[in-house]
């Protein structure tokens, strides 16, 4: 166990990214009249997850694959997750996002990966992955994790930037907290 916390949080210690890269990203998010999320599995979940939080900061979020989510256009902003850059599903998602017009963001830990090259914007999160440490955090469960640590952190940064408090977000919280109290 102790290794495994060892492992994660120098991935984290390691998040340090050039500042045009997140900002960037953060003025990608503010241009794009819609905002898709795309990843499969635990990296899917934390798509949902970062999503969410765009959704309380006022952004429109929405999660590729879900019955109520729009055709991605000209205007829209693609954020693909995949630890390996080679996914797929996400890849082909992010080629017709593209083909379509969209921007498209990679968020992955493979810098030479299909996903890397064909986005407008690569987000490398630099994560032990795969066989290195296959015993201790298998399938990508590093990479999710930083990946999840990342998007909180970005949502501090645009919470900053703008000057929005949590009670700013939690006017658009589901219903069901206030049900649940």
């Amino acid at each position: 166990m102790q290794r495994f916390i060892d492992i994660l949080i120098e991935n984290i210690r390691n998040l340090n990214f050039e500042r045009s890269r997140i900002d960037e990203m953060i003025e990608s998010l503010d241009k794009a009249e819609g905002i898709f999320l795309v990843g499969i599995g635990r990296s899917g979940f934390v798509g949902r997850a970062f999503a969410m939080r765009l959704m309380h900061l006022g952004y429109k979020a929405f999660v590729i694959g879900e019955t109520i989510t729009p055709r991605i256009g000209k205007k829209d902003l693609l954020i693909a997750i995949s630890g390996s850059g080679e996914t797929g599903y996400v890849v082909a998602i992010a080629k017709k996002a593209k083909e379509l017009g969209a921007k498209v963001i990679a968020i992955t830990a493979s810098q030479n990966s299909t996903l890397a090259k064909i986005s407008d914007l690569l987000i490398l999160l630099k994560s032990k992955f795969g066989k290195e440490i296959a015993n201790i955090a298998p399938l990508g469960t590093i990479f999710e994790l930083t990946a999840m640590i990342f998007f909180d952190s970005i949502i501090a940064e645009i919470m900053e930037r703008k000057k929005l408090k949590e009670e700013d977000l939690a006017k658009r919280h589901s219903i069901e907290n206030e049900v649940m109290l």
